[in-house]
């Protein structure tokens, strides 16, 4: 065990509980500890360099170690360090924030409601579409369908949301009103002969079908990411929105958009419902909001919502919901110079620039033996590890091979992220060209190195 002061003795790690972590196992080992950023870059205990391929935890637009939120941040916190948005109070910073916020936002979206995550905002849009058919007069419209493999949060109501089976085991989710339509990814879900537009026929029929077995009148709401990506980095087949979309006009079913991850560029769009031409009732925004740096979420919504809210405010005297870090100006002033910073860099432009190579690159992965798909838009990718490229047949799961490719990329000073089966590459949109074919020498090397380790153990054969 390294004897570095901030190295952490057995006794200490087992006080820390990691989310998505064997606890045990991590009782056992030392953890990555991470002191400074730099950029792209992240820099661990013992000096050593990584490019974060990940931006951490899709958030880090800005990359590690932008000044000009430092120095927001800091501002704020000398001249109004905290305040609440309950009642009829707000502090300055929050009203810049929303008026830019609603300026980018997608058509109609014009009511902002501040809290702390992605999580707590879809759990805020689960409460709000309880709260807007109450008003309506409509209590038996209450249930939501999001799909299998979705990511929408882990409190105990998103975690129903979220269709990822990791997140329910034992958790006793998820709950009955939540209900799960067909999964989006052509490359495990499509037919043979199936073109993407057939499959996307497929699956909007199969929404329908739900939606009549359950009984339209009992639907409430319809959740979904443009890009799904804890679900293994799902790019939704050609005119799959556009069909999903029209089941929902004729059934009077709301569409909640996650952009949690898609949100502010990354797409190569400001926001995934533009590159997908998407009419939601309700955004929620998260992570790059603040490019990662304090924890801040927003849910949009449109007038068709919140006028019933609004009105049944009145009813009761009180819309009786609310954080106490909801608006805090902290957070709120280093999503506004987040936002500064997006608008003079021209971020859209940048990604849509840096896109081509970065999918060409991923798609040069293909030639390794366990590649079966290579899939990006914008700067956000993913790999689809396989035993069998031909059969798409996957590893044992006990053989973990994805999750061996980002222990091999690690070795090459490249942090990612494996999700089940998919390698994960989404890195910090300031990134550089030159940064960028770094990233992808590193993949590389690190996909070479696993496929010897897996076919030294014969688990497949050697390249």
């Amino acid at each position: 065990m390294s004897s570095h002061p901030n190295s952490l003795s057995a006794i200490d790690r087992a006080h820390i509980v990691h989310p998505y972590a064997n606890l045990r196992a991590n009782e056992q080992g030392q953890p990555l500890i991470v002191s400074r950023g730099d950029g792209v870059f992240v820099i661990d205990d013992q000096g050593r360099r990584y490019i974060e391929g990940v931006a951490a935890l899709w958030y880090a637009s800005l990359g590690f170690s932008e000044n000009r939120l430092a120095e927001a941040a800091y501002r704020q916190m000398r001249t109004l360090p905290c305040y609440h948005a309950f009642g009829n109070k707000i502090s300055d910073v929050t009203v810049e924030l929303t008026q830019r916020l609603i300026a980018i936002a997608p058509a109609g979206l014009r009511h902002v409601f501040y809290s702390s995550s992605g999580s707590e905002a879809n759990d805020t849009a689960m409460k709000i579409v309880r709260y807007y058919n109450n008003a309506l007069g409509r209590p038996q419209k209450k249930k939501i369908i999001s799909r299998h493999f979705a990511y929408h949060g882990t409190t105990l109501a998103t975690s129903s949301l979220t269709g990822v089976p990791r997140n329910h085991f034992d958790f006793d989710v998820p709950a009955p009103d939540v209900l799960h339509a067909d999964f989006p990814g052509a490359y495990r879900g499509a037919r043979p002969g199936e073109s993407e537009e057939e499959f996307a026929s497929r699956l909007a029929e199969s929404l329908e079908a739900l939606i009549l077995r359950e009984g339209a009148e009992n639907i409430a709401a319809f959740w979904a990411e443009p890009v799904m990506g804890v679900g293994g980095v799902i790019i939704p087949p050609r005119t799959y929105f556009d069909k999903v979309q029209a089941v929902l006009r004729r059934h009077d079913i709301l569409f909640v958009v996650d952009e949690v991850i898609s949100g502010f560029g990354r797409l190569g769009d400001m926001f995934g419902s533009t590159t997908f031409g998407l009419e939601p009732d309700m955004v929620v925004l998260a992570k790059a909001l603040t490019s990662g740096y304090l924890p801040m979420s927003a849910l949009l919504m449109n007038d068709r919502v919140y006028d019933a809210v609004a009105d049944n405010s009145v009813r009761h005297g009180v819309l009786g919901h609310g954080y106490t870090y909801t608006a805090h100006p902290a957070p709120a002033a280093v999503a506004l110079e987040t936002l500064k910073i997006y608008e003079e860099l021209d971020i859209v432009s940048r990604v849509r620039a840096l896109a081509p190579r970065f999918k060409q690159g991923l798609q040069e992965t293909m030639t390794s033996s366990i590649v079966g798909e290579a899939r990006a838009i914008g700067l956000i990718g993913g790999l689809e590890i396989v035993a069998d490229k031909a059969t798409k047949a996957k590893f044992p799961p006990e053989v973990a091979a994805a999750k061996l490719v980002e222990m091999k990329c690690l070795d090459h000073g490249l942090i990612l992220r494996a999700l089940g089966d998919v390698l994960a590459i989404s890195p910090p949109l300031i990134i550089s060209g030159e940064e960028l074919e770094d990233l992808l020498r590193r993949l590389k090397l690190g996909l070479a190195d696993a496929e010897r380790d897996l076919a030294g153990r014969g688990l497949m054969k050697a390249a």
